[in-house]
């Protein structure tokens, strides 16, 4: 080949592959801002290829951090976890698994747990140094708890409810029939390990037998068949008449407030024909002094509002549906996630995102936040509560189109 005709056919190459980079959509546009280019859309089949090794059908899961969006750009700390993945610990009469900062280092405001306890299962008595807020995903669960006033409180509570206990609060959690009790704990630190709590029977076998007998008044013989090892989980028999337990223990009244609290029974907080969001908090679950919460149902195709939490970090589970979240933070950065039943979320305060349900069911999700009160700023409230004229002039959109953004806060959008 002579040098022109080589030097021609470099020079076409070159553009070819210029072409092939970009794609139909360049740099720098409405849904494609950033330079240099991001995502798929912008880049050569060669460099897009992913020869291996992969496990296909994990990747099947997450198609966001495959593939993420043009508008996605920047690093962020792994806002994404599960239960789904997290190892059981098992025992006769249920298992539990857990989520801590230790295995995700953004949650340091929450650790989470999910437990089951087979009809009849008790979670032995214990108490924690962090607050446990709690909802109820399946089957019924007898609580009790004791204040520090000597005032206990046993409940019965089902699929939607919420208890509360303060950190020091000794406690007792008991499946009962004919599904036992699946939930998921929340504590209000994310170091808090559903394997370093203290337990009951750890003190006592660790106690010498005379000041056993001195602390209750009673021969030590009393004690010689106490467990030499913790309970944690262990299987019971199903208790009686939830009225017989609550008479028993009656002697030192009622505390004030109950650590129950019916959130899936809840008025909605806000609705619209794509959903709505219910509210728990110190506000309405007067025990709940530190931890706010909601749970949000979302349609399918529907969105959660662009929105930020302005006083609390935000903890998600996922209790049904699937969804994908895209995340904002100064950068800029953005970063989109798919999740799925049994998955867990967590955004930082300030942090703005939007959540939309890529799935054909109902998206059910609590979100907890370590704070006493729900605090939220939707983008669209913001807007549409700043003068047009100044809104205009930033995103070079018309008043007259501006006019037509919600101003009610819907949360869930389209209305």
């Amino acid at each position: 080949m002579d040098p022109i005709s080589r030097r021609t056919m470099l020079a076409l190459g070159a553009l070819g592959g210029t072409a092939i980079a970009t794609g139909a959509v360049q740099a720098a546009t409405f849904g494609n801002p950033d330079e240099p280019a991001e995502g798929a859309i912008n880049a050569n089949p060669g460099g897009l290829s992913d020869p291996g090794p992969q496990d296909p059908t994990l990747d099947s899961q997450f198609p966001s951090f495959e593939s993420p969006p043009a508008t996605d750009v920047g690093n962020m700390q792994l806002f994404w976890a599960s239960f789904n993945n997290a190892p059981k610990r098992i025992q006769n009469g249920g298992w539990a698994r857990q989520v801590t900062q230790e295995s995700f280092p953004i949650s340091n405001t929450i650790a989470g747990v999910n437990m089951r306890l087979g009809p009849g299962g008790i979670r032995e008595l214990h108490w924690h140094r962090a607050a446990e807020w709690a909802i109820m995903t399946n089957g019924r669960c007898r609580i009790t708890v004791l204040d520090p006033k000597g005032r206990a409180y046993v409940q019965d509570v089902g699929e939607g409810d919420l208890w509360y206990f303060p950190a020091g609060y000794p406690h007792s959690l008991q499946g009962l029939g004919p599904d036992g009790a699946e939930f998921v704990l929340a504590f209000d630190d994310g170091n808090q390990s559903e394997y370093g709590t203290l337990l009951v029977s750890d003190w006592l076998a660790h106690t010498e037998p005379d000041l056993l007998a001195a602390n209750f008044g009673v021969s030590k013989d009393v004690f010689k068949n106490i467990p030499l090892h913790d309970l944690w989980i262990f299987q019971g028999e199903e208790p009686g008449p939830l009225s017989a337990d609550q008479e028993a223990v009656a002697s030192g009244g009622l505390p004030p407030f109950p650590f129950t609290f019916r959130l899936g029974a809840a008025k909605p907080f806000k609705e619209t024909k794509s959903g709505n969001i219910k509210l728990a908090d110190s506000t309405t679950f007067n025990v709940a002094k530190n931890v706010a919460s909601a749970i949000e149902t979302i349609k399918p195709g529907a969105v959660r509002e662009m929105h930020w939490h302005p006083n609390a970090d935000e903890w998600q589970y996922w209790i049904k549906g699937q969804g994908r979240m895209t995340v904002f933070d100064a950068g800029p950065r953005a970063q989109t996630a798919d999740f799925h039943a049994g998955d867990i979320g967590y955004v930082k305060k300030q942090q703005g995102h939007i959540i939309q349900n890529t799935g054909d069911e109902d998206l059910v999700f609590v979100a907890v936040f370590r704070a006493d009160e729900y605090q939220e700023i939707g983008l669209s409230d913001w807007l549409t509560h700043t003068p047009p004229a100044l809104v205009s002039q930033h995103f070079n959109i018309p008043v007259n189109e501006i006019a037509k953004w919600p101003t009610n806060d819907p949360g869930i959008m389209p209305e």
